[in-house]
């Protein structure tokens, strides 16, 4: 009987071990199957079932597969400390890649009323006070949700550009 319980143990144990293991940077580890690695997400199933579940590569570390015991490395962690630390916030354009990420505050970056700069000065501008805002918030990630430039005449009344940028802050 005892024999049969350590050999029932055993193969429990061999099979748990061939499930692949994702680490996310916010602490939590996910047990299932990597389906597909795609250039900005993951899709992967839950230990047990069959749905399929998307998360985007920016919320995780690493993946460890159970087959083979080889760790694959997906991204780094981004620490923002605070407004200093607004180079390092990424601007993100795609629904998908915020996936498994926590949802932060509303960010707004714009340039002046009266901006006399080029449109790709007034941009980097707009965008430089975008960044800034989320860091401030701590956040290493903005979804941009708007991207607006107005320029001559139509801008203001004493002419020049203006850049608008909105987005939403998002956290590990």
């Amino acid at each position: 009987m005892k024999k049969l319980i350590f050999i029932f143990l055993l193969v429990i144990n061999f099979v748990s071990g061939q499930n692949d293991k994702i680490y996310k940077h916010n602490g939590e580890t996910v047990e299932g199957t990597v389906v597909r690695l795609d250039e900005y997400t993951i899709t992967f199933k839950y230990l047990n079932e069959d749905a399929e579940n998307v998360v985007g590569k920016y919320a995780i570390e690493k993946i460890v597969y159970g087959k083979s015991g080889r760790t694959e490395e997906v991204t780094e962690k981004i620490t923002i400390n605070g407004e200093d630390d607004w180079e390092k916030v990424v601007i993100l354009e795609d629904k998908a890649y915020i996936a498994g990420l926590k949802k932060g505050e509303e960010v707004r970056g714009k340039t002046g009323l009266i901006n006399f700069q080029t449109g790709n000065t007034g941009d980097k501008k707009a965008e430089k006070k975008l960044k800034m805002e989320a860091a401030k918030l701590g956040c290493p990630f903005i979804l941009l949700t708007a991207d607006k430039a107005t320029v001559g005449a139509n801008s203001n009344q004493l002419g020049g550009s203006q850049v608008i940028k909105k987005g939403v802050g998002y956290k590990y």
